[in-house]
């Protein structure tokens, strides 16, 4: 697999339950995050397309788990933002279970990629995300994104910042990536991760 290279990538299922998971074996990478934070963005980025995960300029668009097939070597899995406040209680809770059961029940998941905003401070949902991530034993590569807004005499006091209030080094297996959807920063960094805990071959 090639990371500059990625020939295809189109999405699999959109799904709201295990009925729905796909039945493959392929290794697989969730990516979870604050609303609106970038993460359409930074799939986009990551797989060299322009609109392969949607973009929006309202947050809470996701509302299912989508499975995206990259090259039938690795699966991408886009769940749904946290911390809009708009989505009312009801569909808050039933995200929560739907991903819950992905999270828990999953044997193909290999790594979770916990998207943050590098230009603040981490909030309490990015904790509790992460939080959750470690009680079921993922490991975790936390990417800073938006670091293109965030002047570069400030990236060693946000990523002191991050690394603290998530107690980052806590946990040997997991990293902070800054990251830029525009600059491209932080991109091979994300693939060195995913090759490292997918075990897919680089070639």
């Amino acid at each position: 697999m090639k990371r500059q290279a990625i020939r295809q990538a189109e999405i699999m299922i959109s799904a709201v339950s295990a009925a729905d998971y796909p039945n493959t074996d392929l290794p697989e990478i969730a990516l979870a995050g604050r609303s609106n934070v970038g993460k359409s963005s930074l799939i986009n980025r990551i797989i060299g397309r322009k609109k392969l995960a949607r973009t929006s300029s309202k947050p809470g668009r996701t509302r299912t788990l989508n499975f995206y097939n990259l090259d039938e070597e690795l699966i991408f899995v886009d769940v749904p933002g946290y911390g809009y406040a708009k989505v009312s209680k009801a569909e808050q809770n039933k995200w929560a279970k739907m991903m819950e059961e992905y999270f828990y029940t999953r044997e193909q998941l290999h790594l979770a990629i916990l998207i943050i905003d590098f230009r603040h401070k981490p909030s309490a949902l990015d904790l509790q995300m992460y939080n959750f991530l470690k009680h079921v034993e993922l490991p975790v590569t936390v990417v800073a994104t938006k670091a293109d807004k965030v002047k570069r005499n400030q990236w060693n006091k946000q990523t002191a910042l991050i690394l603290k209030e998530l107690s980052l080094q806590e946990h040997e297996e997991d990293e902070l990536v800054i990251f830029s959807s525009e600059t491209g920063e932080g991109f091979d960094e994300v693939w060195d991760k995913i090759f490292e805990f997918t075990g897919i071959e680089e070639n």
